[in-house]
Parts: structure tokens; sequence; C-alpha cells
């Protein structure tokens, strides 16, 4: 399901619109700043202060005061507290370890921005539904405490026949081209358009067998030496984190086709533009590897 656009000032929860022009307003909203550290400072032995060590975002809070206004229609203002629970009931999220839902915000001057995480609480204050004003309390805790653009990036690379892009003039005898029993490699090119390192689904279709995934910039790389894909047949590389996972495309579980030494734990793309190369053996130059992700955003 395609998620609802949004106008400004408007938010979207876990697919219920809520803010401008709707009859559920937002009085205000608290959590949109820097998310809460897991310090690990330590106080110094014999000496004044603490030694620093590494700071850790934590779950990202979200607090929402907002109220549904129907004026004078009880029931209009209970059905639109239904309406906003029963998505968060979904029982492919709810008891699905991992499975996250969004918070899109579209604010003044900003383009729209999501977080990924799960709704905590709705809370209603019922006593005053019988005037059609019902107060919320709304929290939505992001686990992830990244902003993500709101649509998708992607890249197609092919893979190509030819080594180093081509022939370069001018052209002498001899001219090598390559077979299917010669890796073929071809590079490409990903950009990041945030402030912060976001992290890929790599989908490699085939016909190909043993591929590598390139990060060049870093030399990072995913290898899949025993993968076999026929025409049709794909895998999916999932790097984000709560995820990390490898599946075919019957669903499942191909972890094992990495190689030991392949970390997907690590295999992110920094702000900017990072080029991307991959290797197969292929002998139809049909085979492609396709990168999707959202640029990420350390704020709004």
């Amino acid at each position: 399901m395609s998620d609802p656009t949004l106008t400004t000032g408007q938010i979207d929860l876990a697919g219920v619109v809520i803010g401008a022009d709707t009859q559920i307003q937002v009085r205000d909203i608290t959590g949109l700043g820097r998310p809460p550290v897991r310090d690990n400072d330590a106080d110094q032995p014999s000496l004044d202060g603490a030694w620093p060590g590494p700071d850790y975002y934590a779950a990202r809070p979200v607090q929402i005061d907002a109220a549904i206004r129907t004026p004078g229609d009880r029931a209009a203002a209970l059905d639109l507290l239904a309406a906003l629970q029963q998505p968060l009931h979904t029982p492919t999220v709810r008891l699905t370890a991992g499975t996250t839902q969004a918070l899109r915000i579209a604010l003044p001057g900003r383009p729209t921005k999501r977080l990924n995480g799960r709704v905590r609480r709705v809370d209603a204050d019922l006593q005053r539904a019988i005037h059609g004003y019902l107060p919320l309390d709304i929290e939505f805790l992001a686990t992830d405490p990244l902003w993500y653009a709101d649509t998708e990036a992607t890249v197609e690379i092919p893979l190509g026949w030819l080594t180093g892009g081509g022939f370069a003039a001018p052209v002498t005898a001899p001219i090598y081209v390559q077979d299917g029993t010669v890796a073929a490699d071809r590079p490409g090119w990903a950009t990041n358009e945030g402030t912060a390192d976001t992290w890929p689904i790599i989908r490699i279709t085939g016909p190909c067998a043993q591929a590598t995934v390139i990060h060049v910039p870093t030399g990072r790389t995913l290898s899949l030496p025993t993968l076999n894909l026929t025409a049709g047949q794909w895998i999916d590389i999932d790097t984000r984190p709560g995820y990390r996972t490898v599946t075919r495309e019957n669903g499942g579980n191909a972890l094992t086709l990495l190689s030991p030494s392949s970390r997907i734990d690590q295999f992110s793309l920094p702000p900017g533009t990072s080029e991307m190369r991959w290797t197969a053996f292929d002998a139809t130059t049909t085979a492609r590897m396709r990168l999707t992700w959202r640029d990420a955003y350390t704020a709004l």
C-alpha cells in the first residue's frame, strides 16, 4: 500500500494522516531534536573529571499532543479514535520482531521525512468526548533515531562484457574480449544526498554465478562465492540495522552464501557519491544488480 500524500503541517502516523486540514489537530510535538544518547563516560581514578567513552544514539521518543475535533458529535470522535488505533493492530507488524511502521512529517520549509519505529501509546480523555473534543496523548518510539528521505533512491548496474568500461582509441590488435569463463565487472555510482550513512538493499538478478559486490571508496566487499542464479532468480542482501538478512526469491534464508569475510554490518553508503562495482560470471550479459536506499539525515 502506498503512503498517503502529505501537505505542509501534516503527519502520517502509521498510515493515518493527522494535523493541518484534518479533524485530528496537533497542538505540540516534542522529540524532533537530537536523539537521546547512551553515554559510556567513566570517572577517572584519582583524578578530577571523567573519561568520555563512545556515545551511541538511543531510541528516539516522539511525543505528540493532539486532539480530535468533531464539534457536538461524540460518535464521530470515537470513530476517528478507532481509525487511529486500527493500523497499530496489524499482526504482521505488532507480532513480528524487527518490523516497524513509519512516522512521516511534513514541516513548513522542509521536505517530508520519516522515522521508523512503533507507536507505543495512544491515550484519550474520554470524559470530554461528549462534546466532540477528544484530547490525545500519542507516543511514537523511533527505534532507528535517524531521519530518512520520504522516497527511495534506486540505481541499477548491469553486468558488462568488457573490462574497464570499453575500448580506448586508438584500438590496436590484439583485442581481448571476455567470455563466460571470466568474471565480468561493471562500475556504477550511488549517491546518498543525506548527512549520515545509510544502508542499502542489494538485489542481484540472474543468470550469474559467484557474485561479488564492492564499495570502491572503502574496499568493503560482499562476496558470494557459491552463488548460482538462473534467469529470473534473484537474491536480496538487506544491510539495514535490525534486518541484515540474505534471502532468495522464494523467501529462503541464504545467509550462508556470504563468505566469512563479508561484513554485512559495515556495508553502508556514506553521504555523497560512492562508486559501486560488482563482478560475476555471466555469459549472457543480462544479469543486473540493483541498489535501493533512502537518504539518511541526522536532523529533520
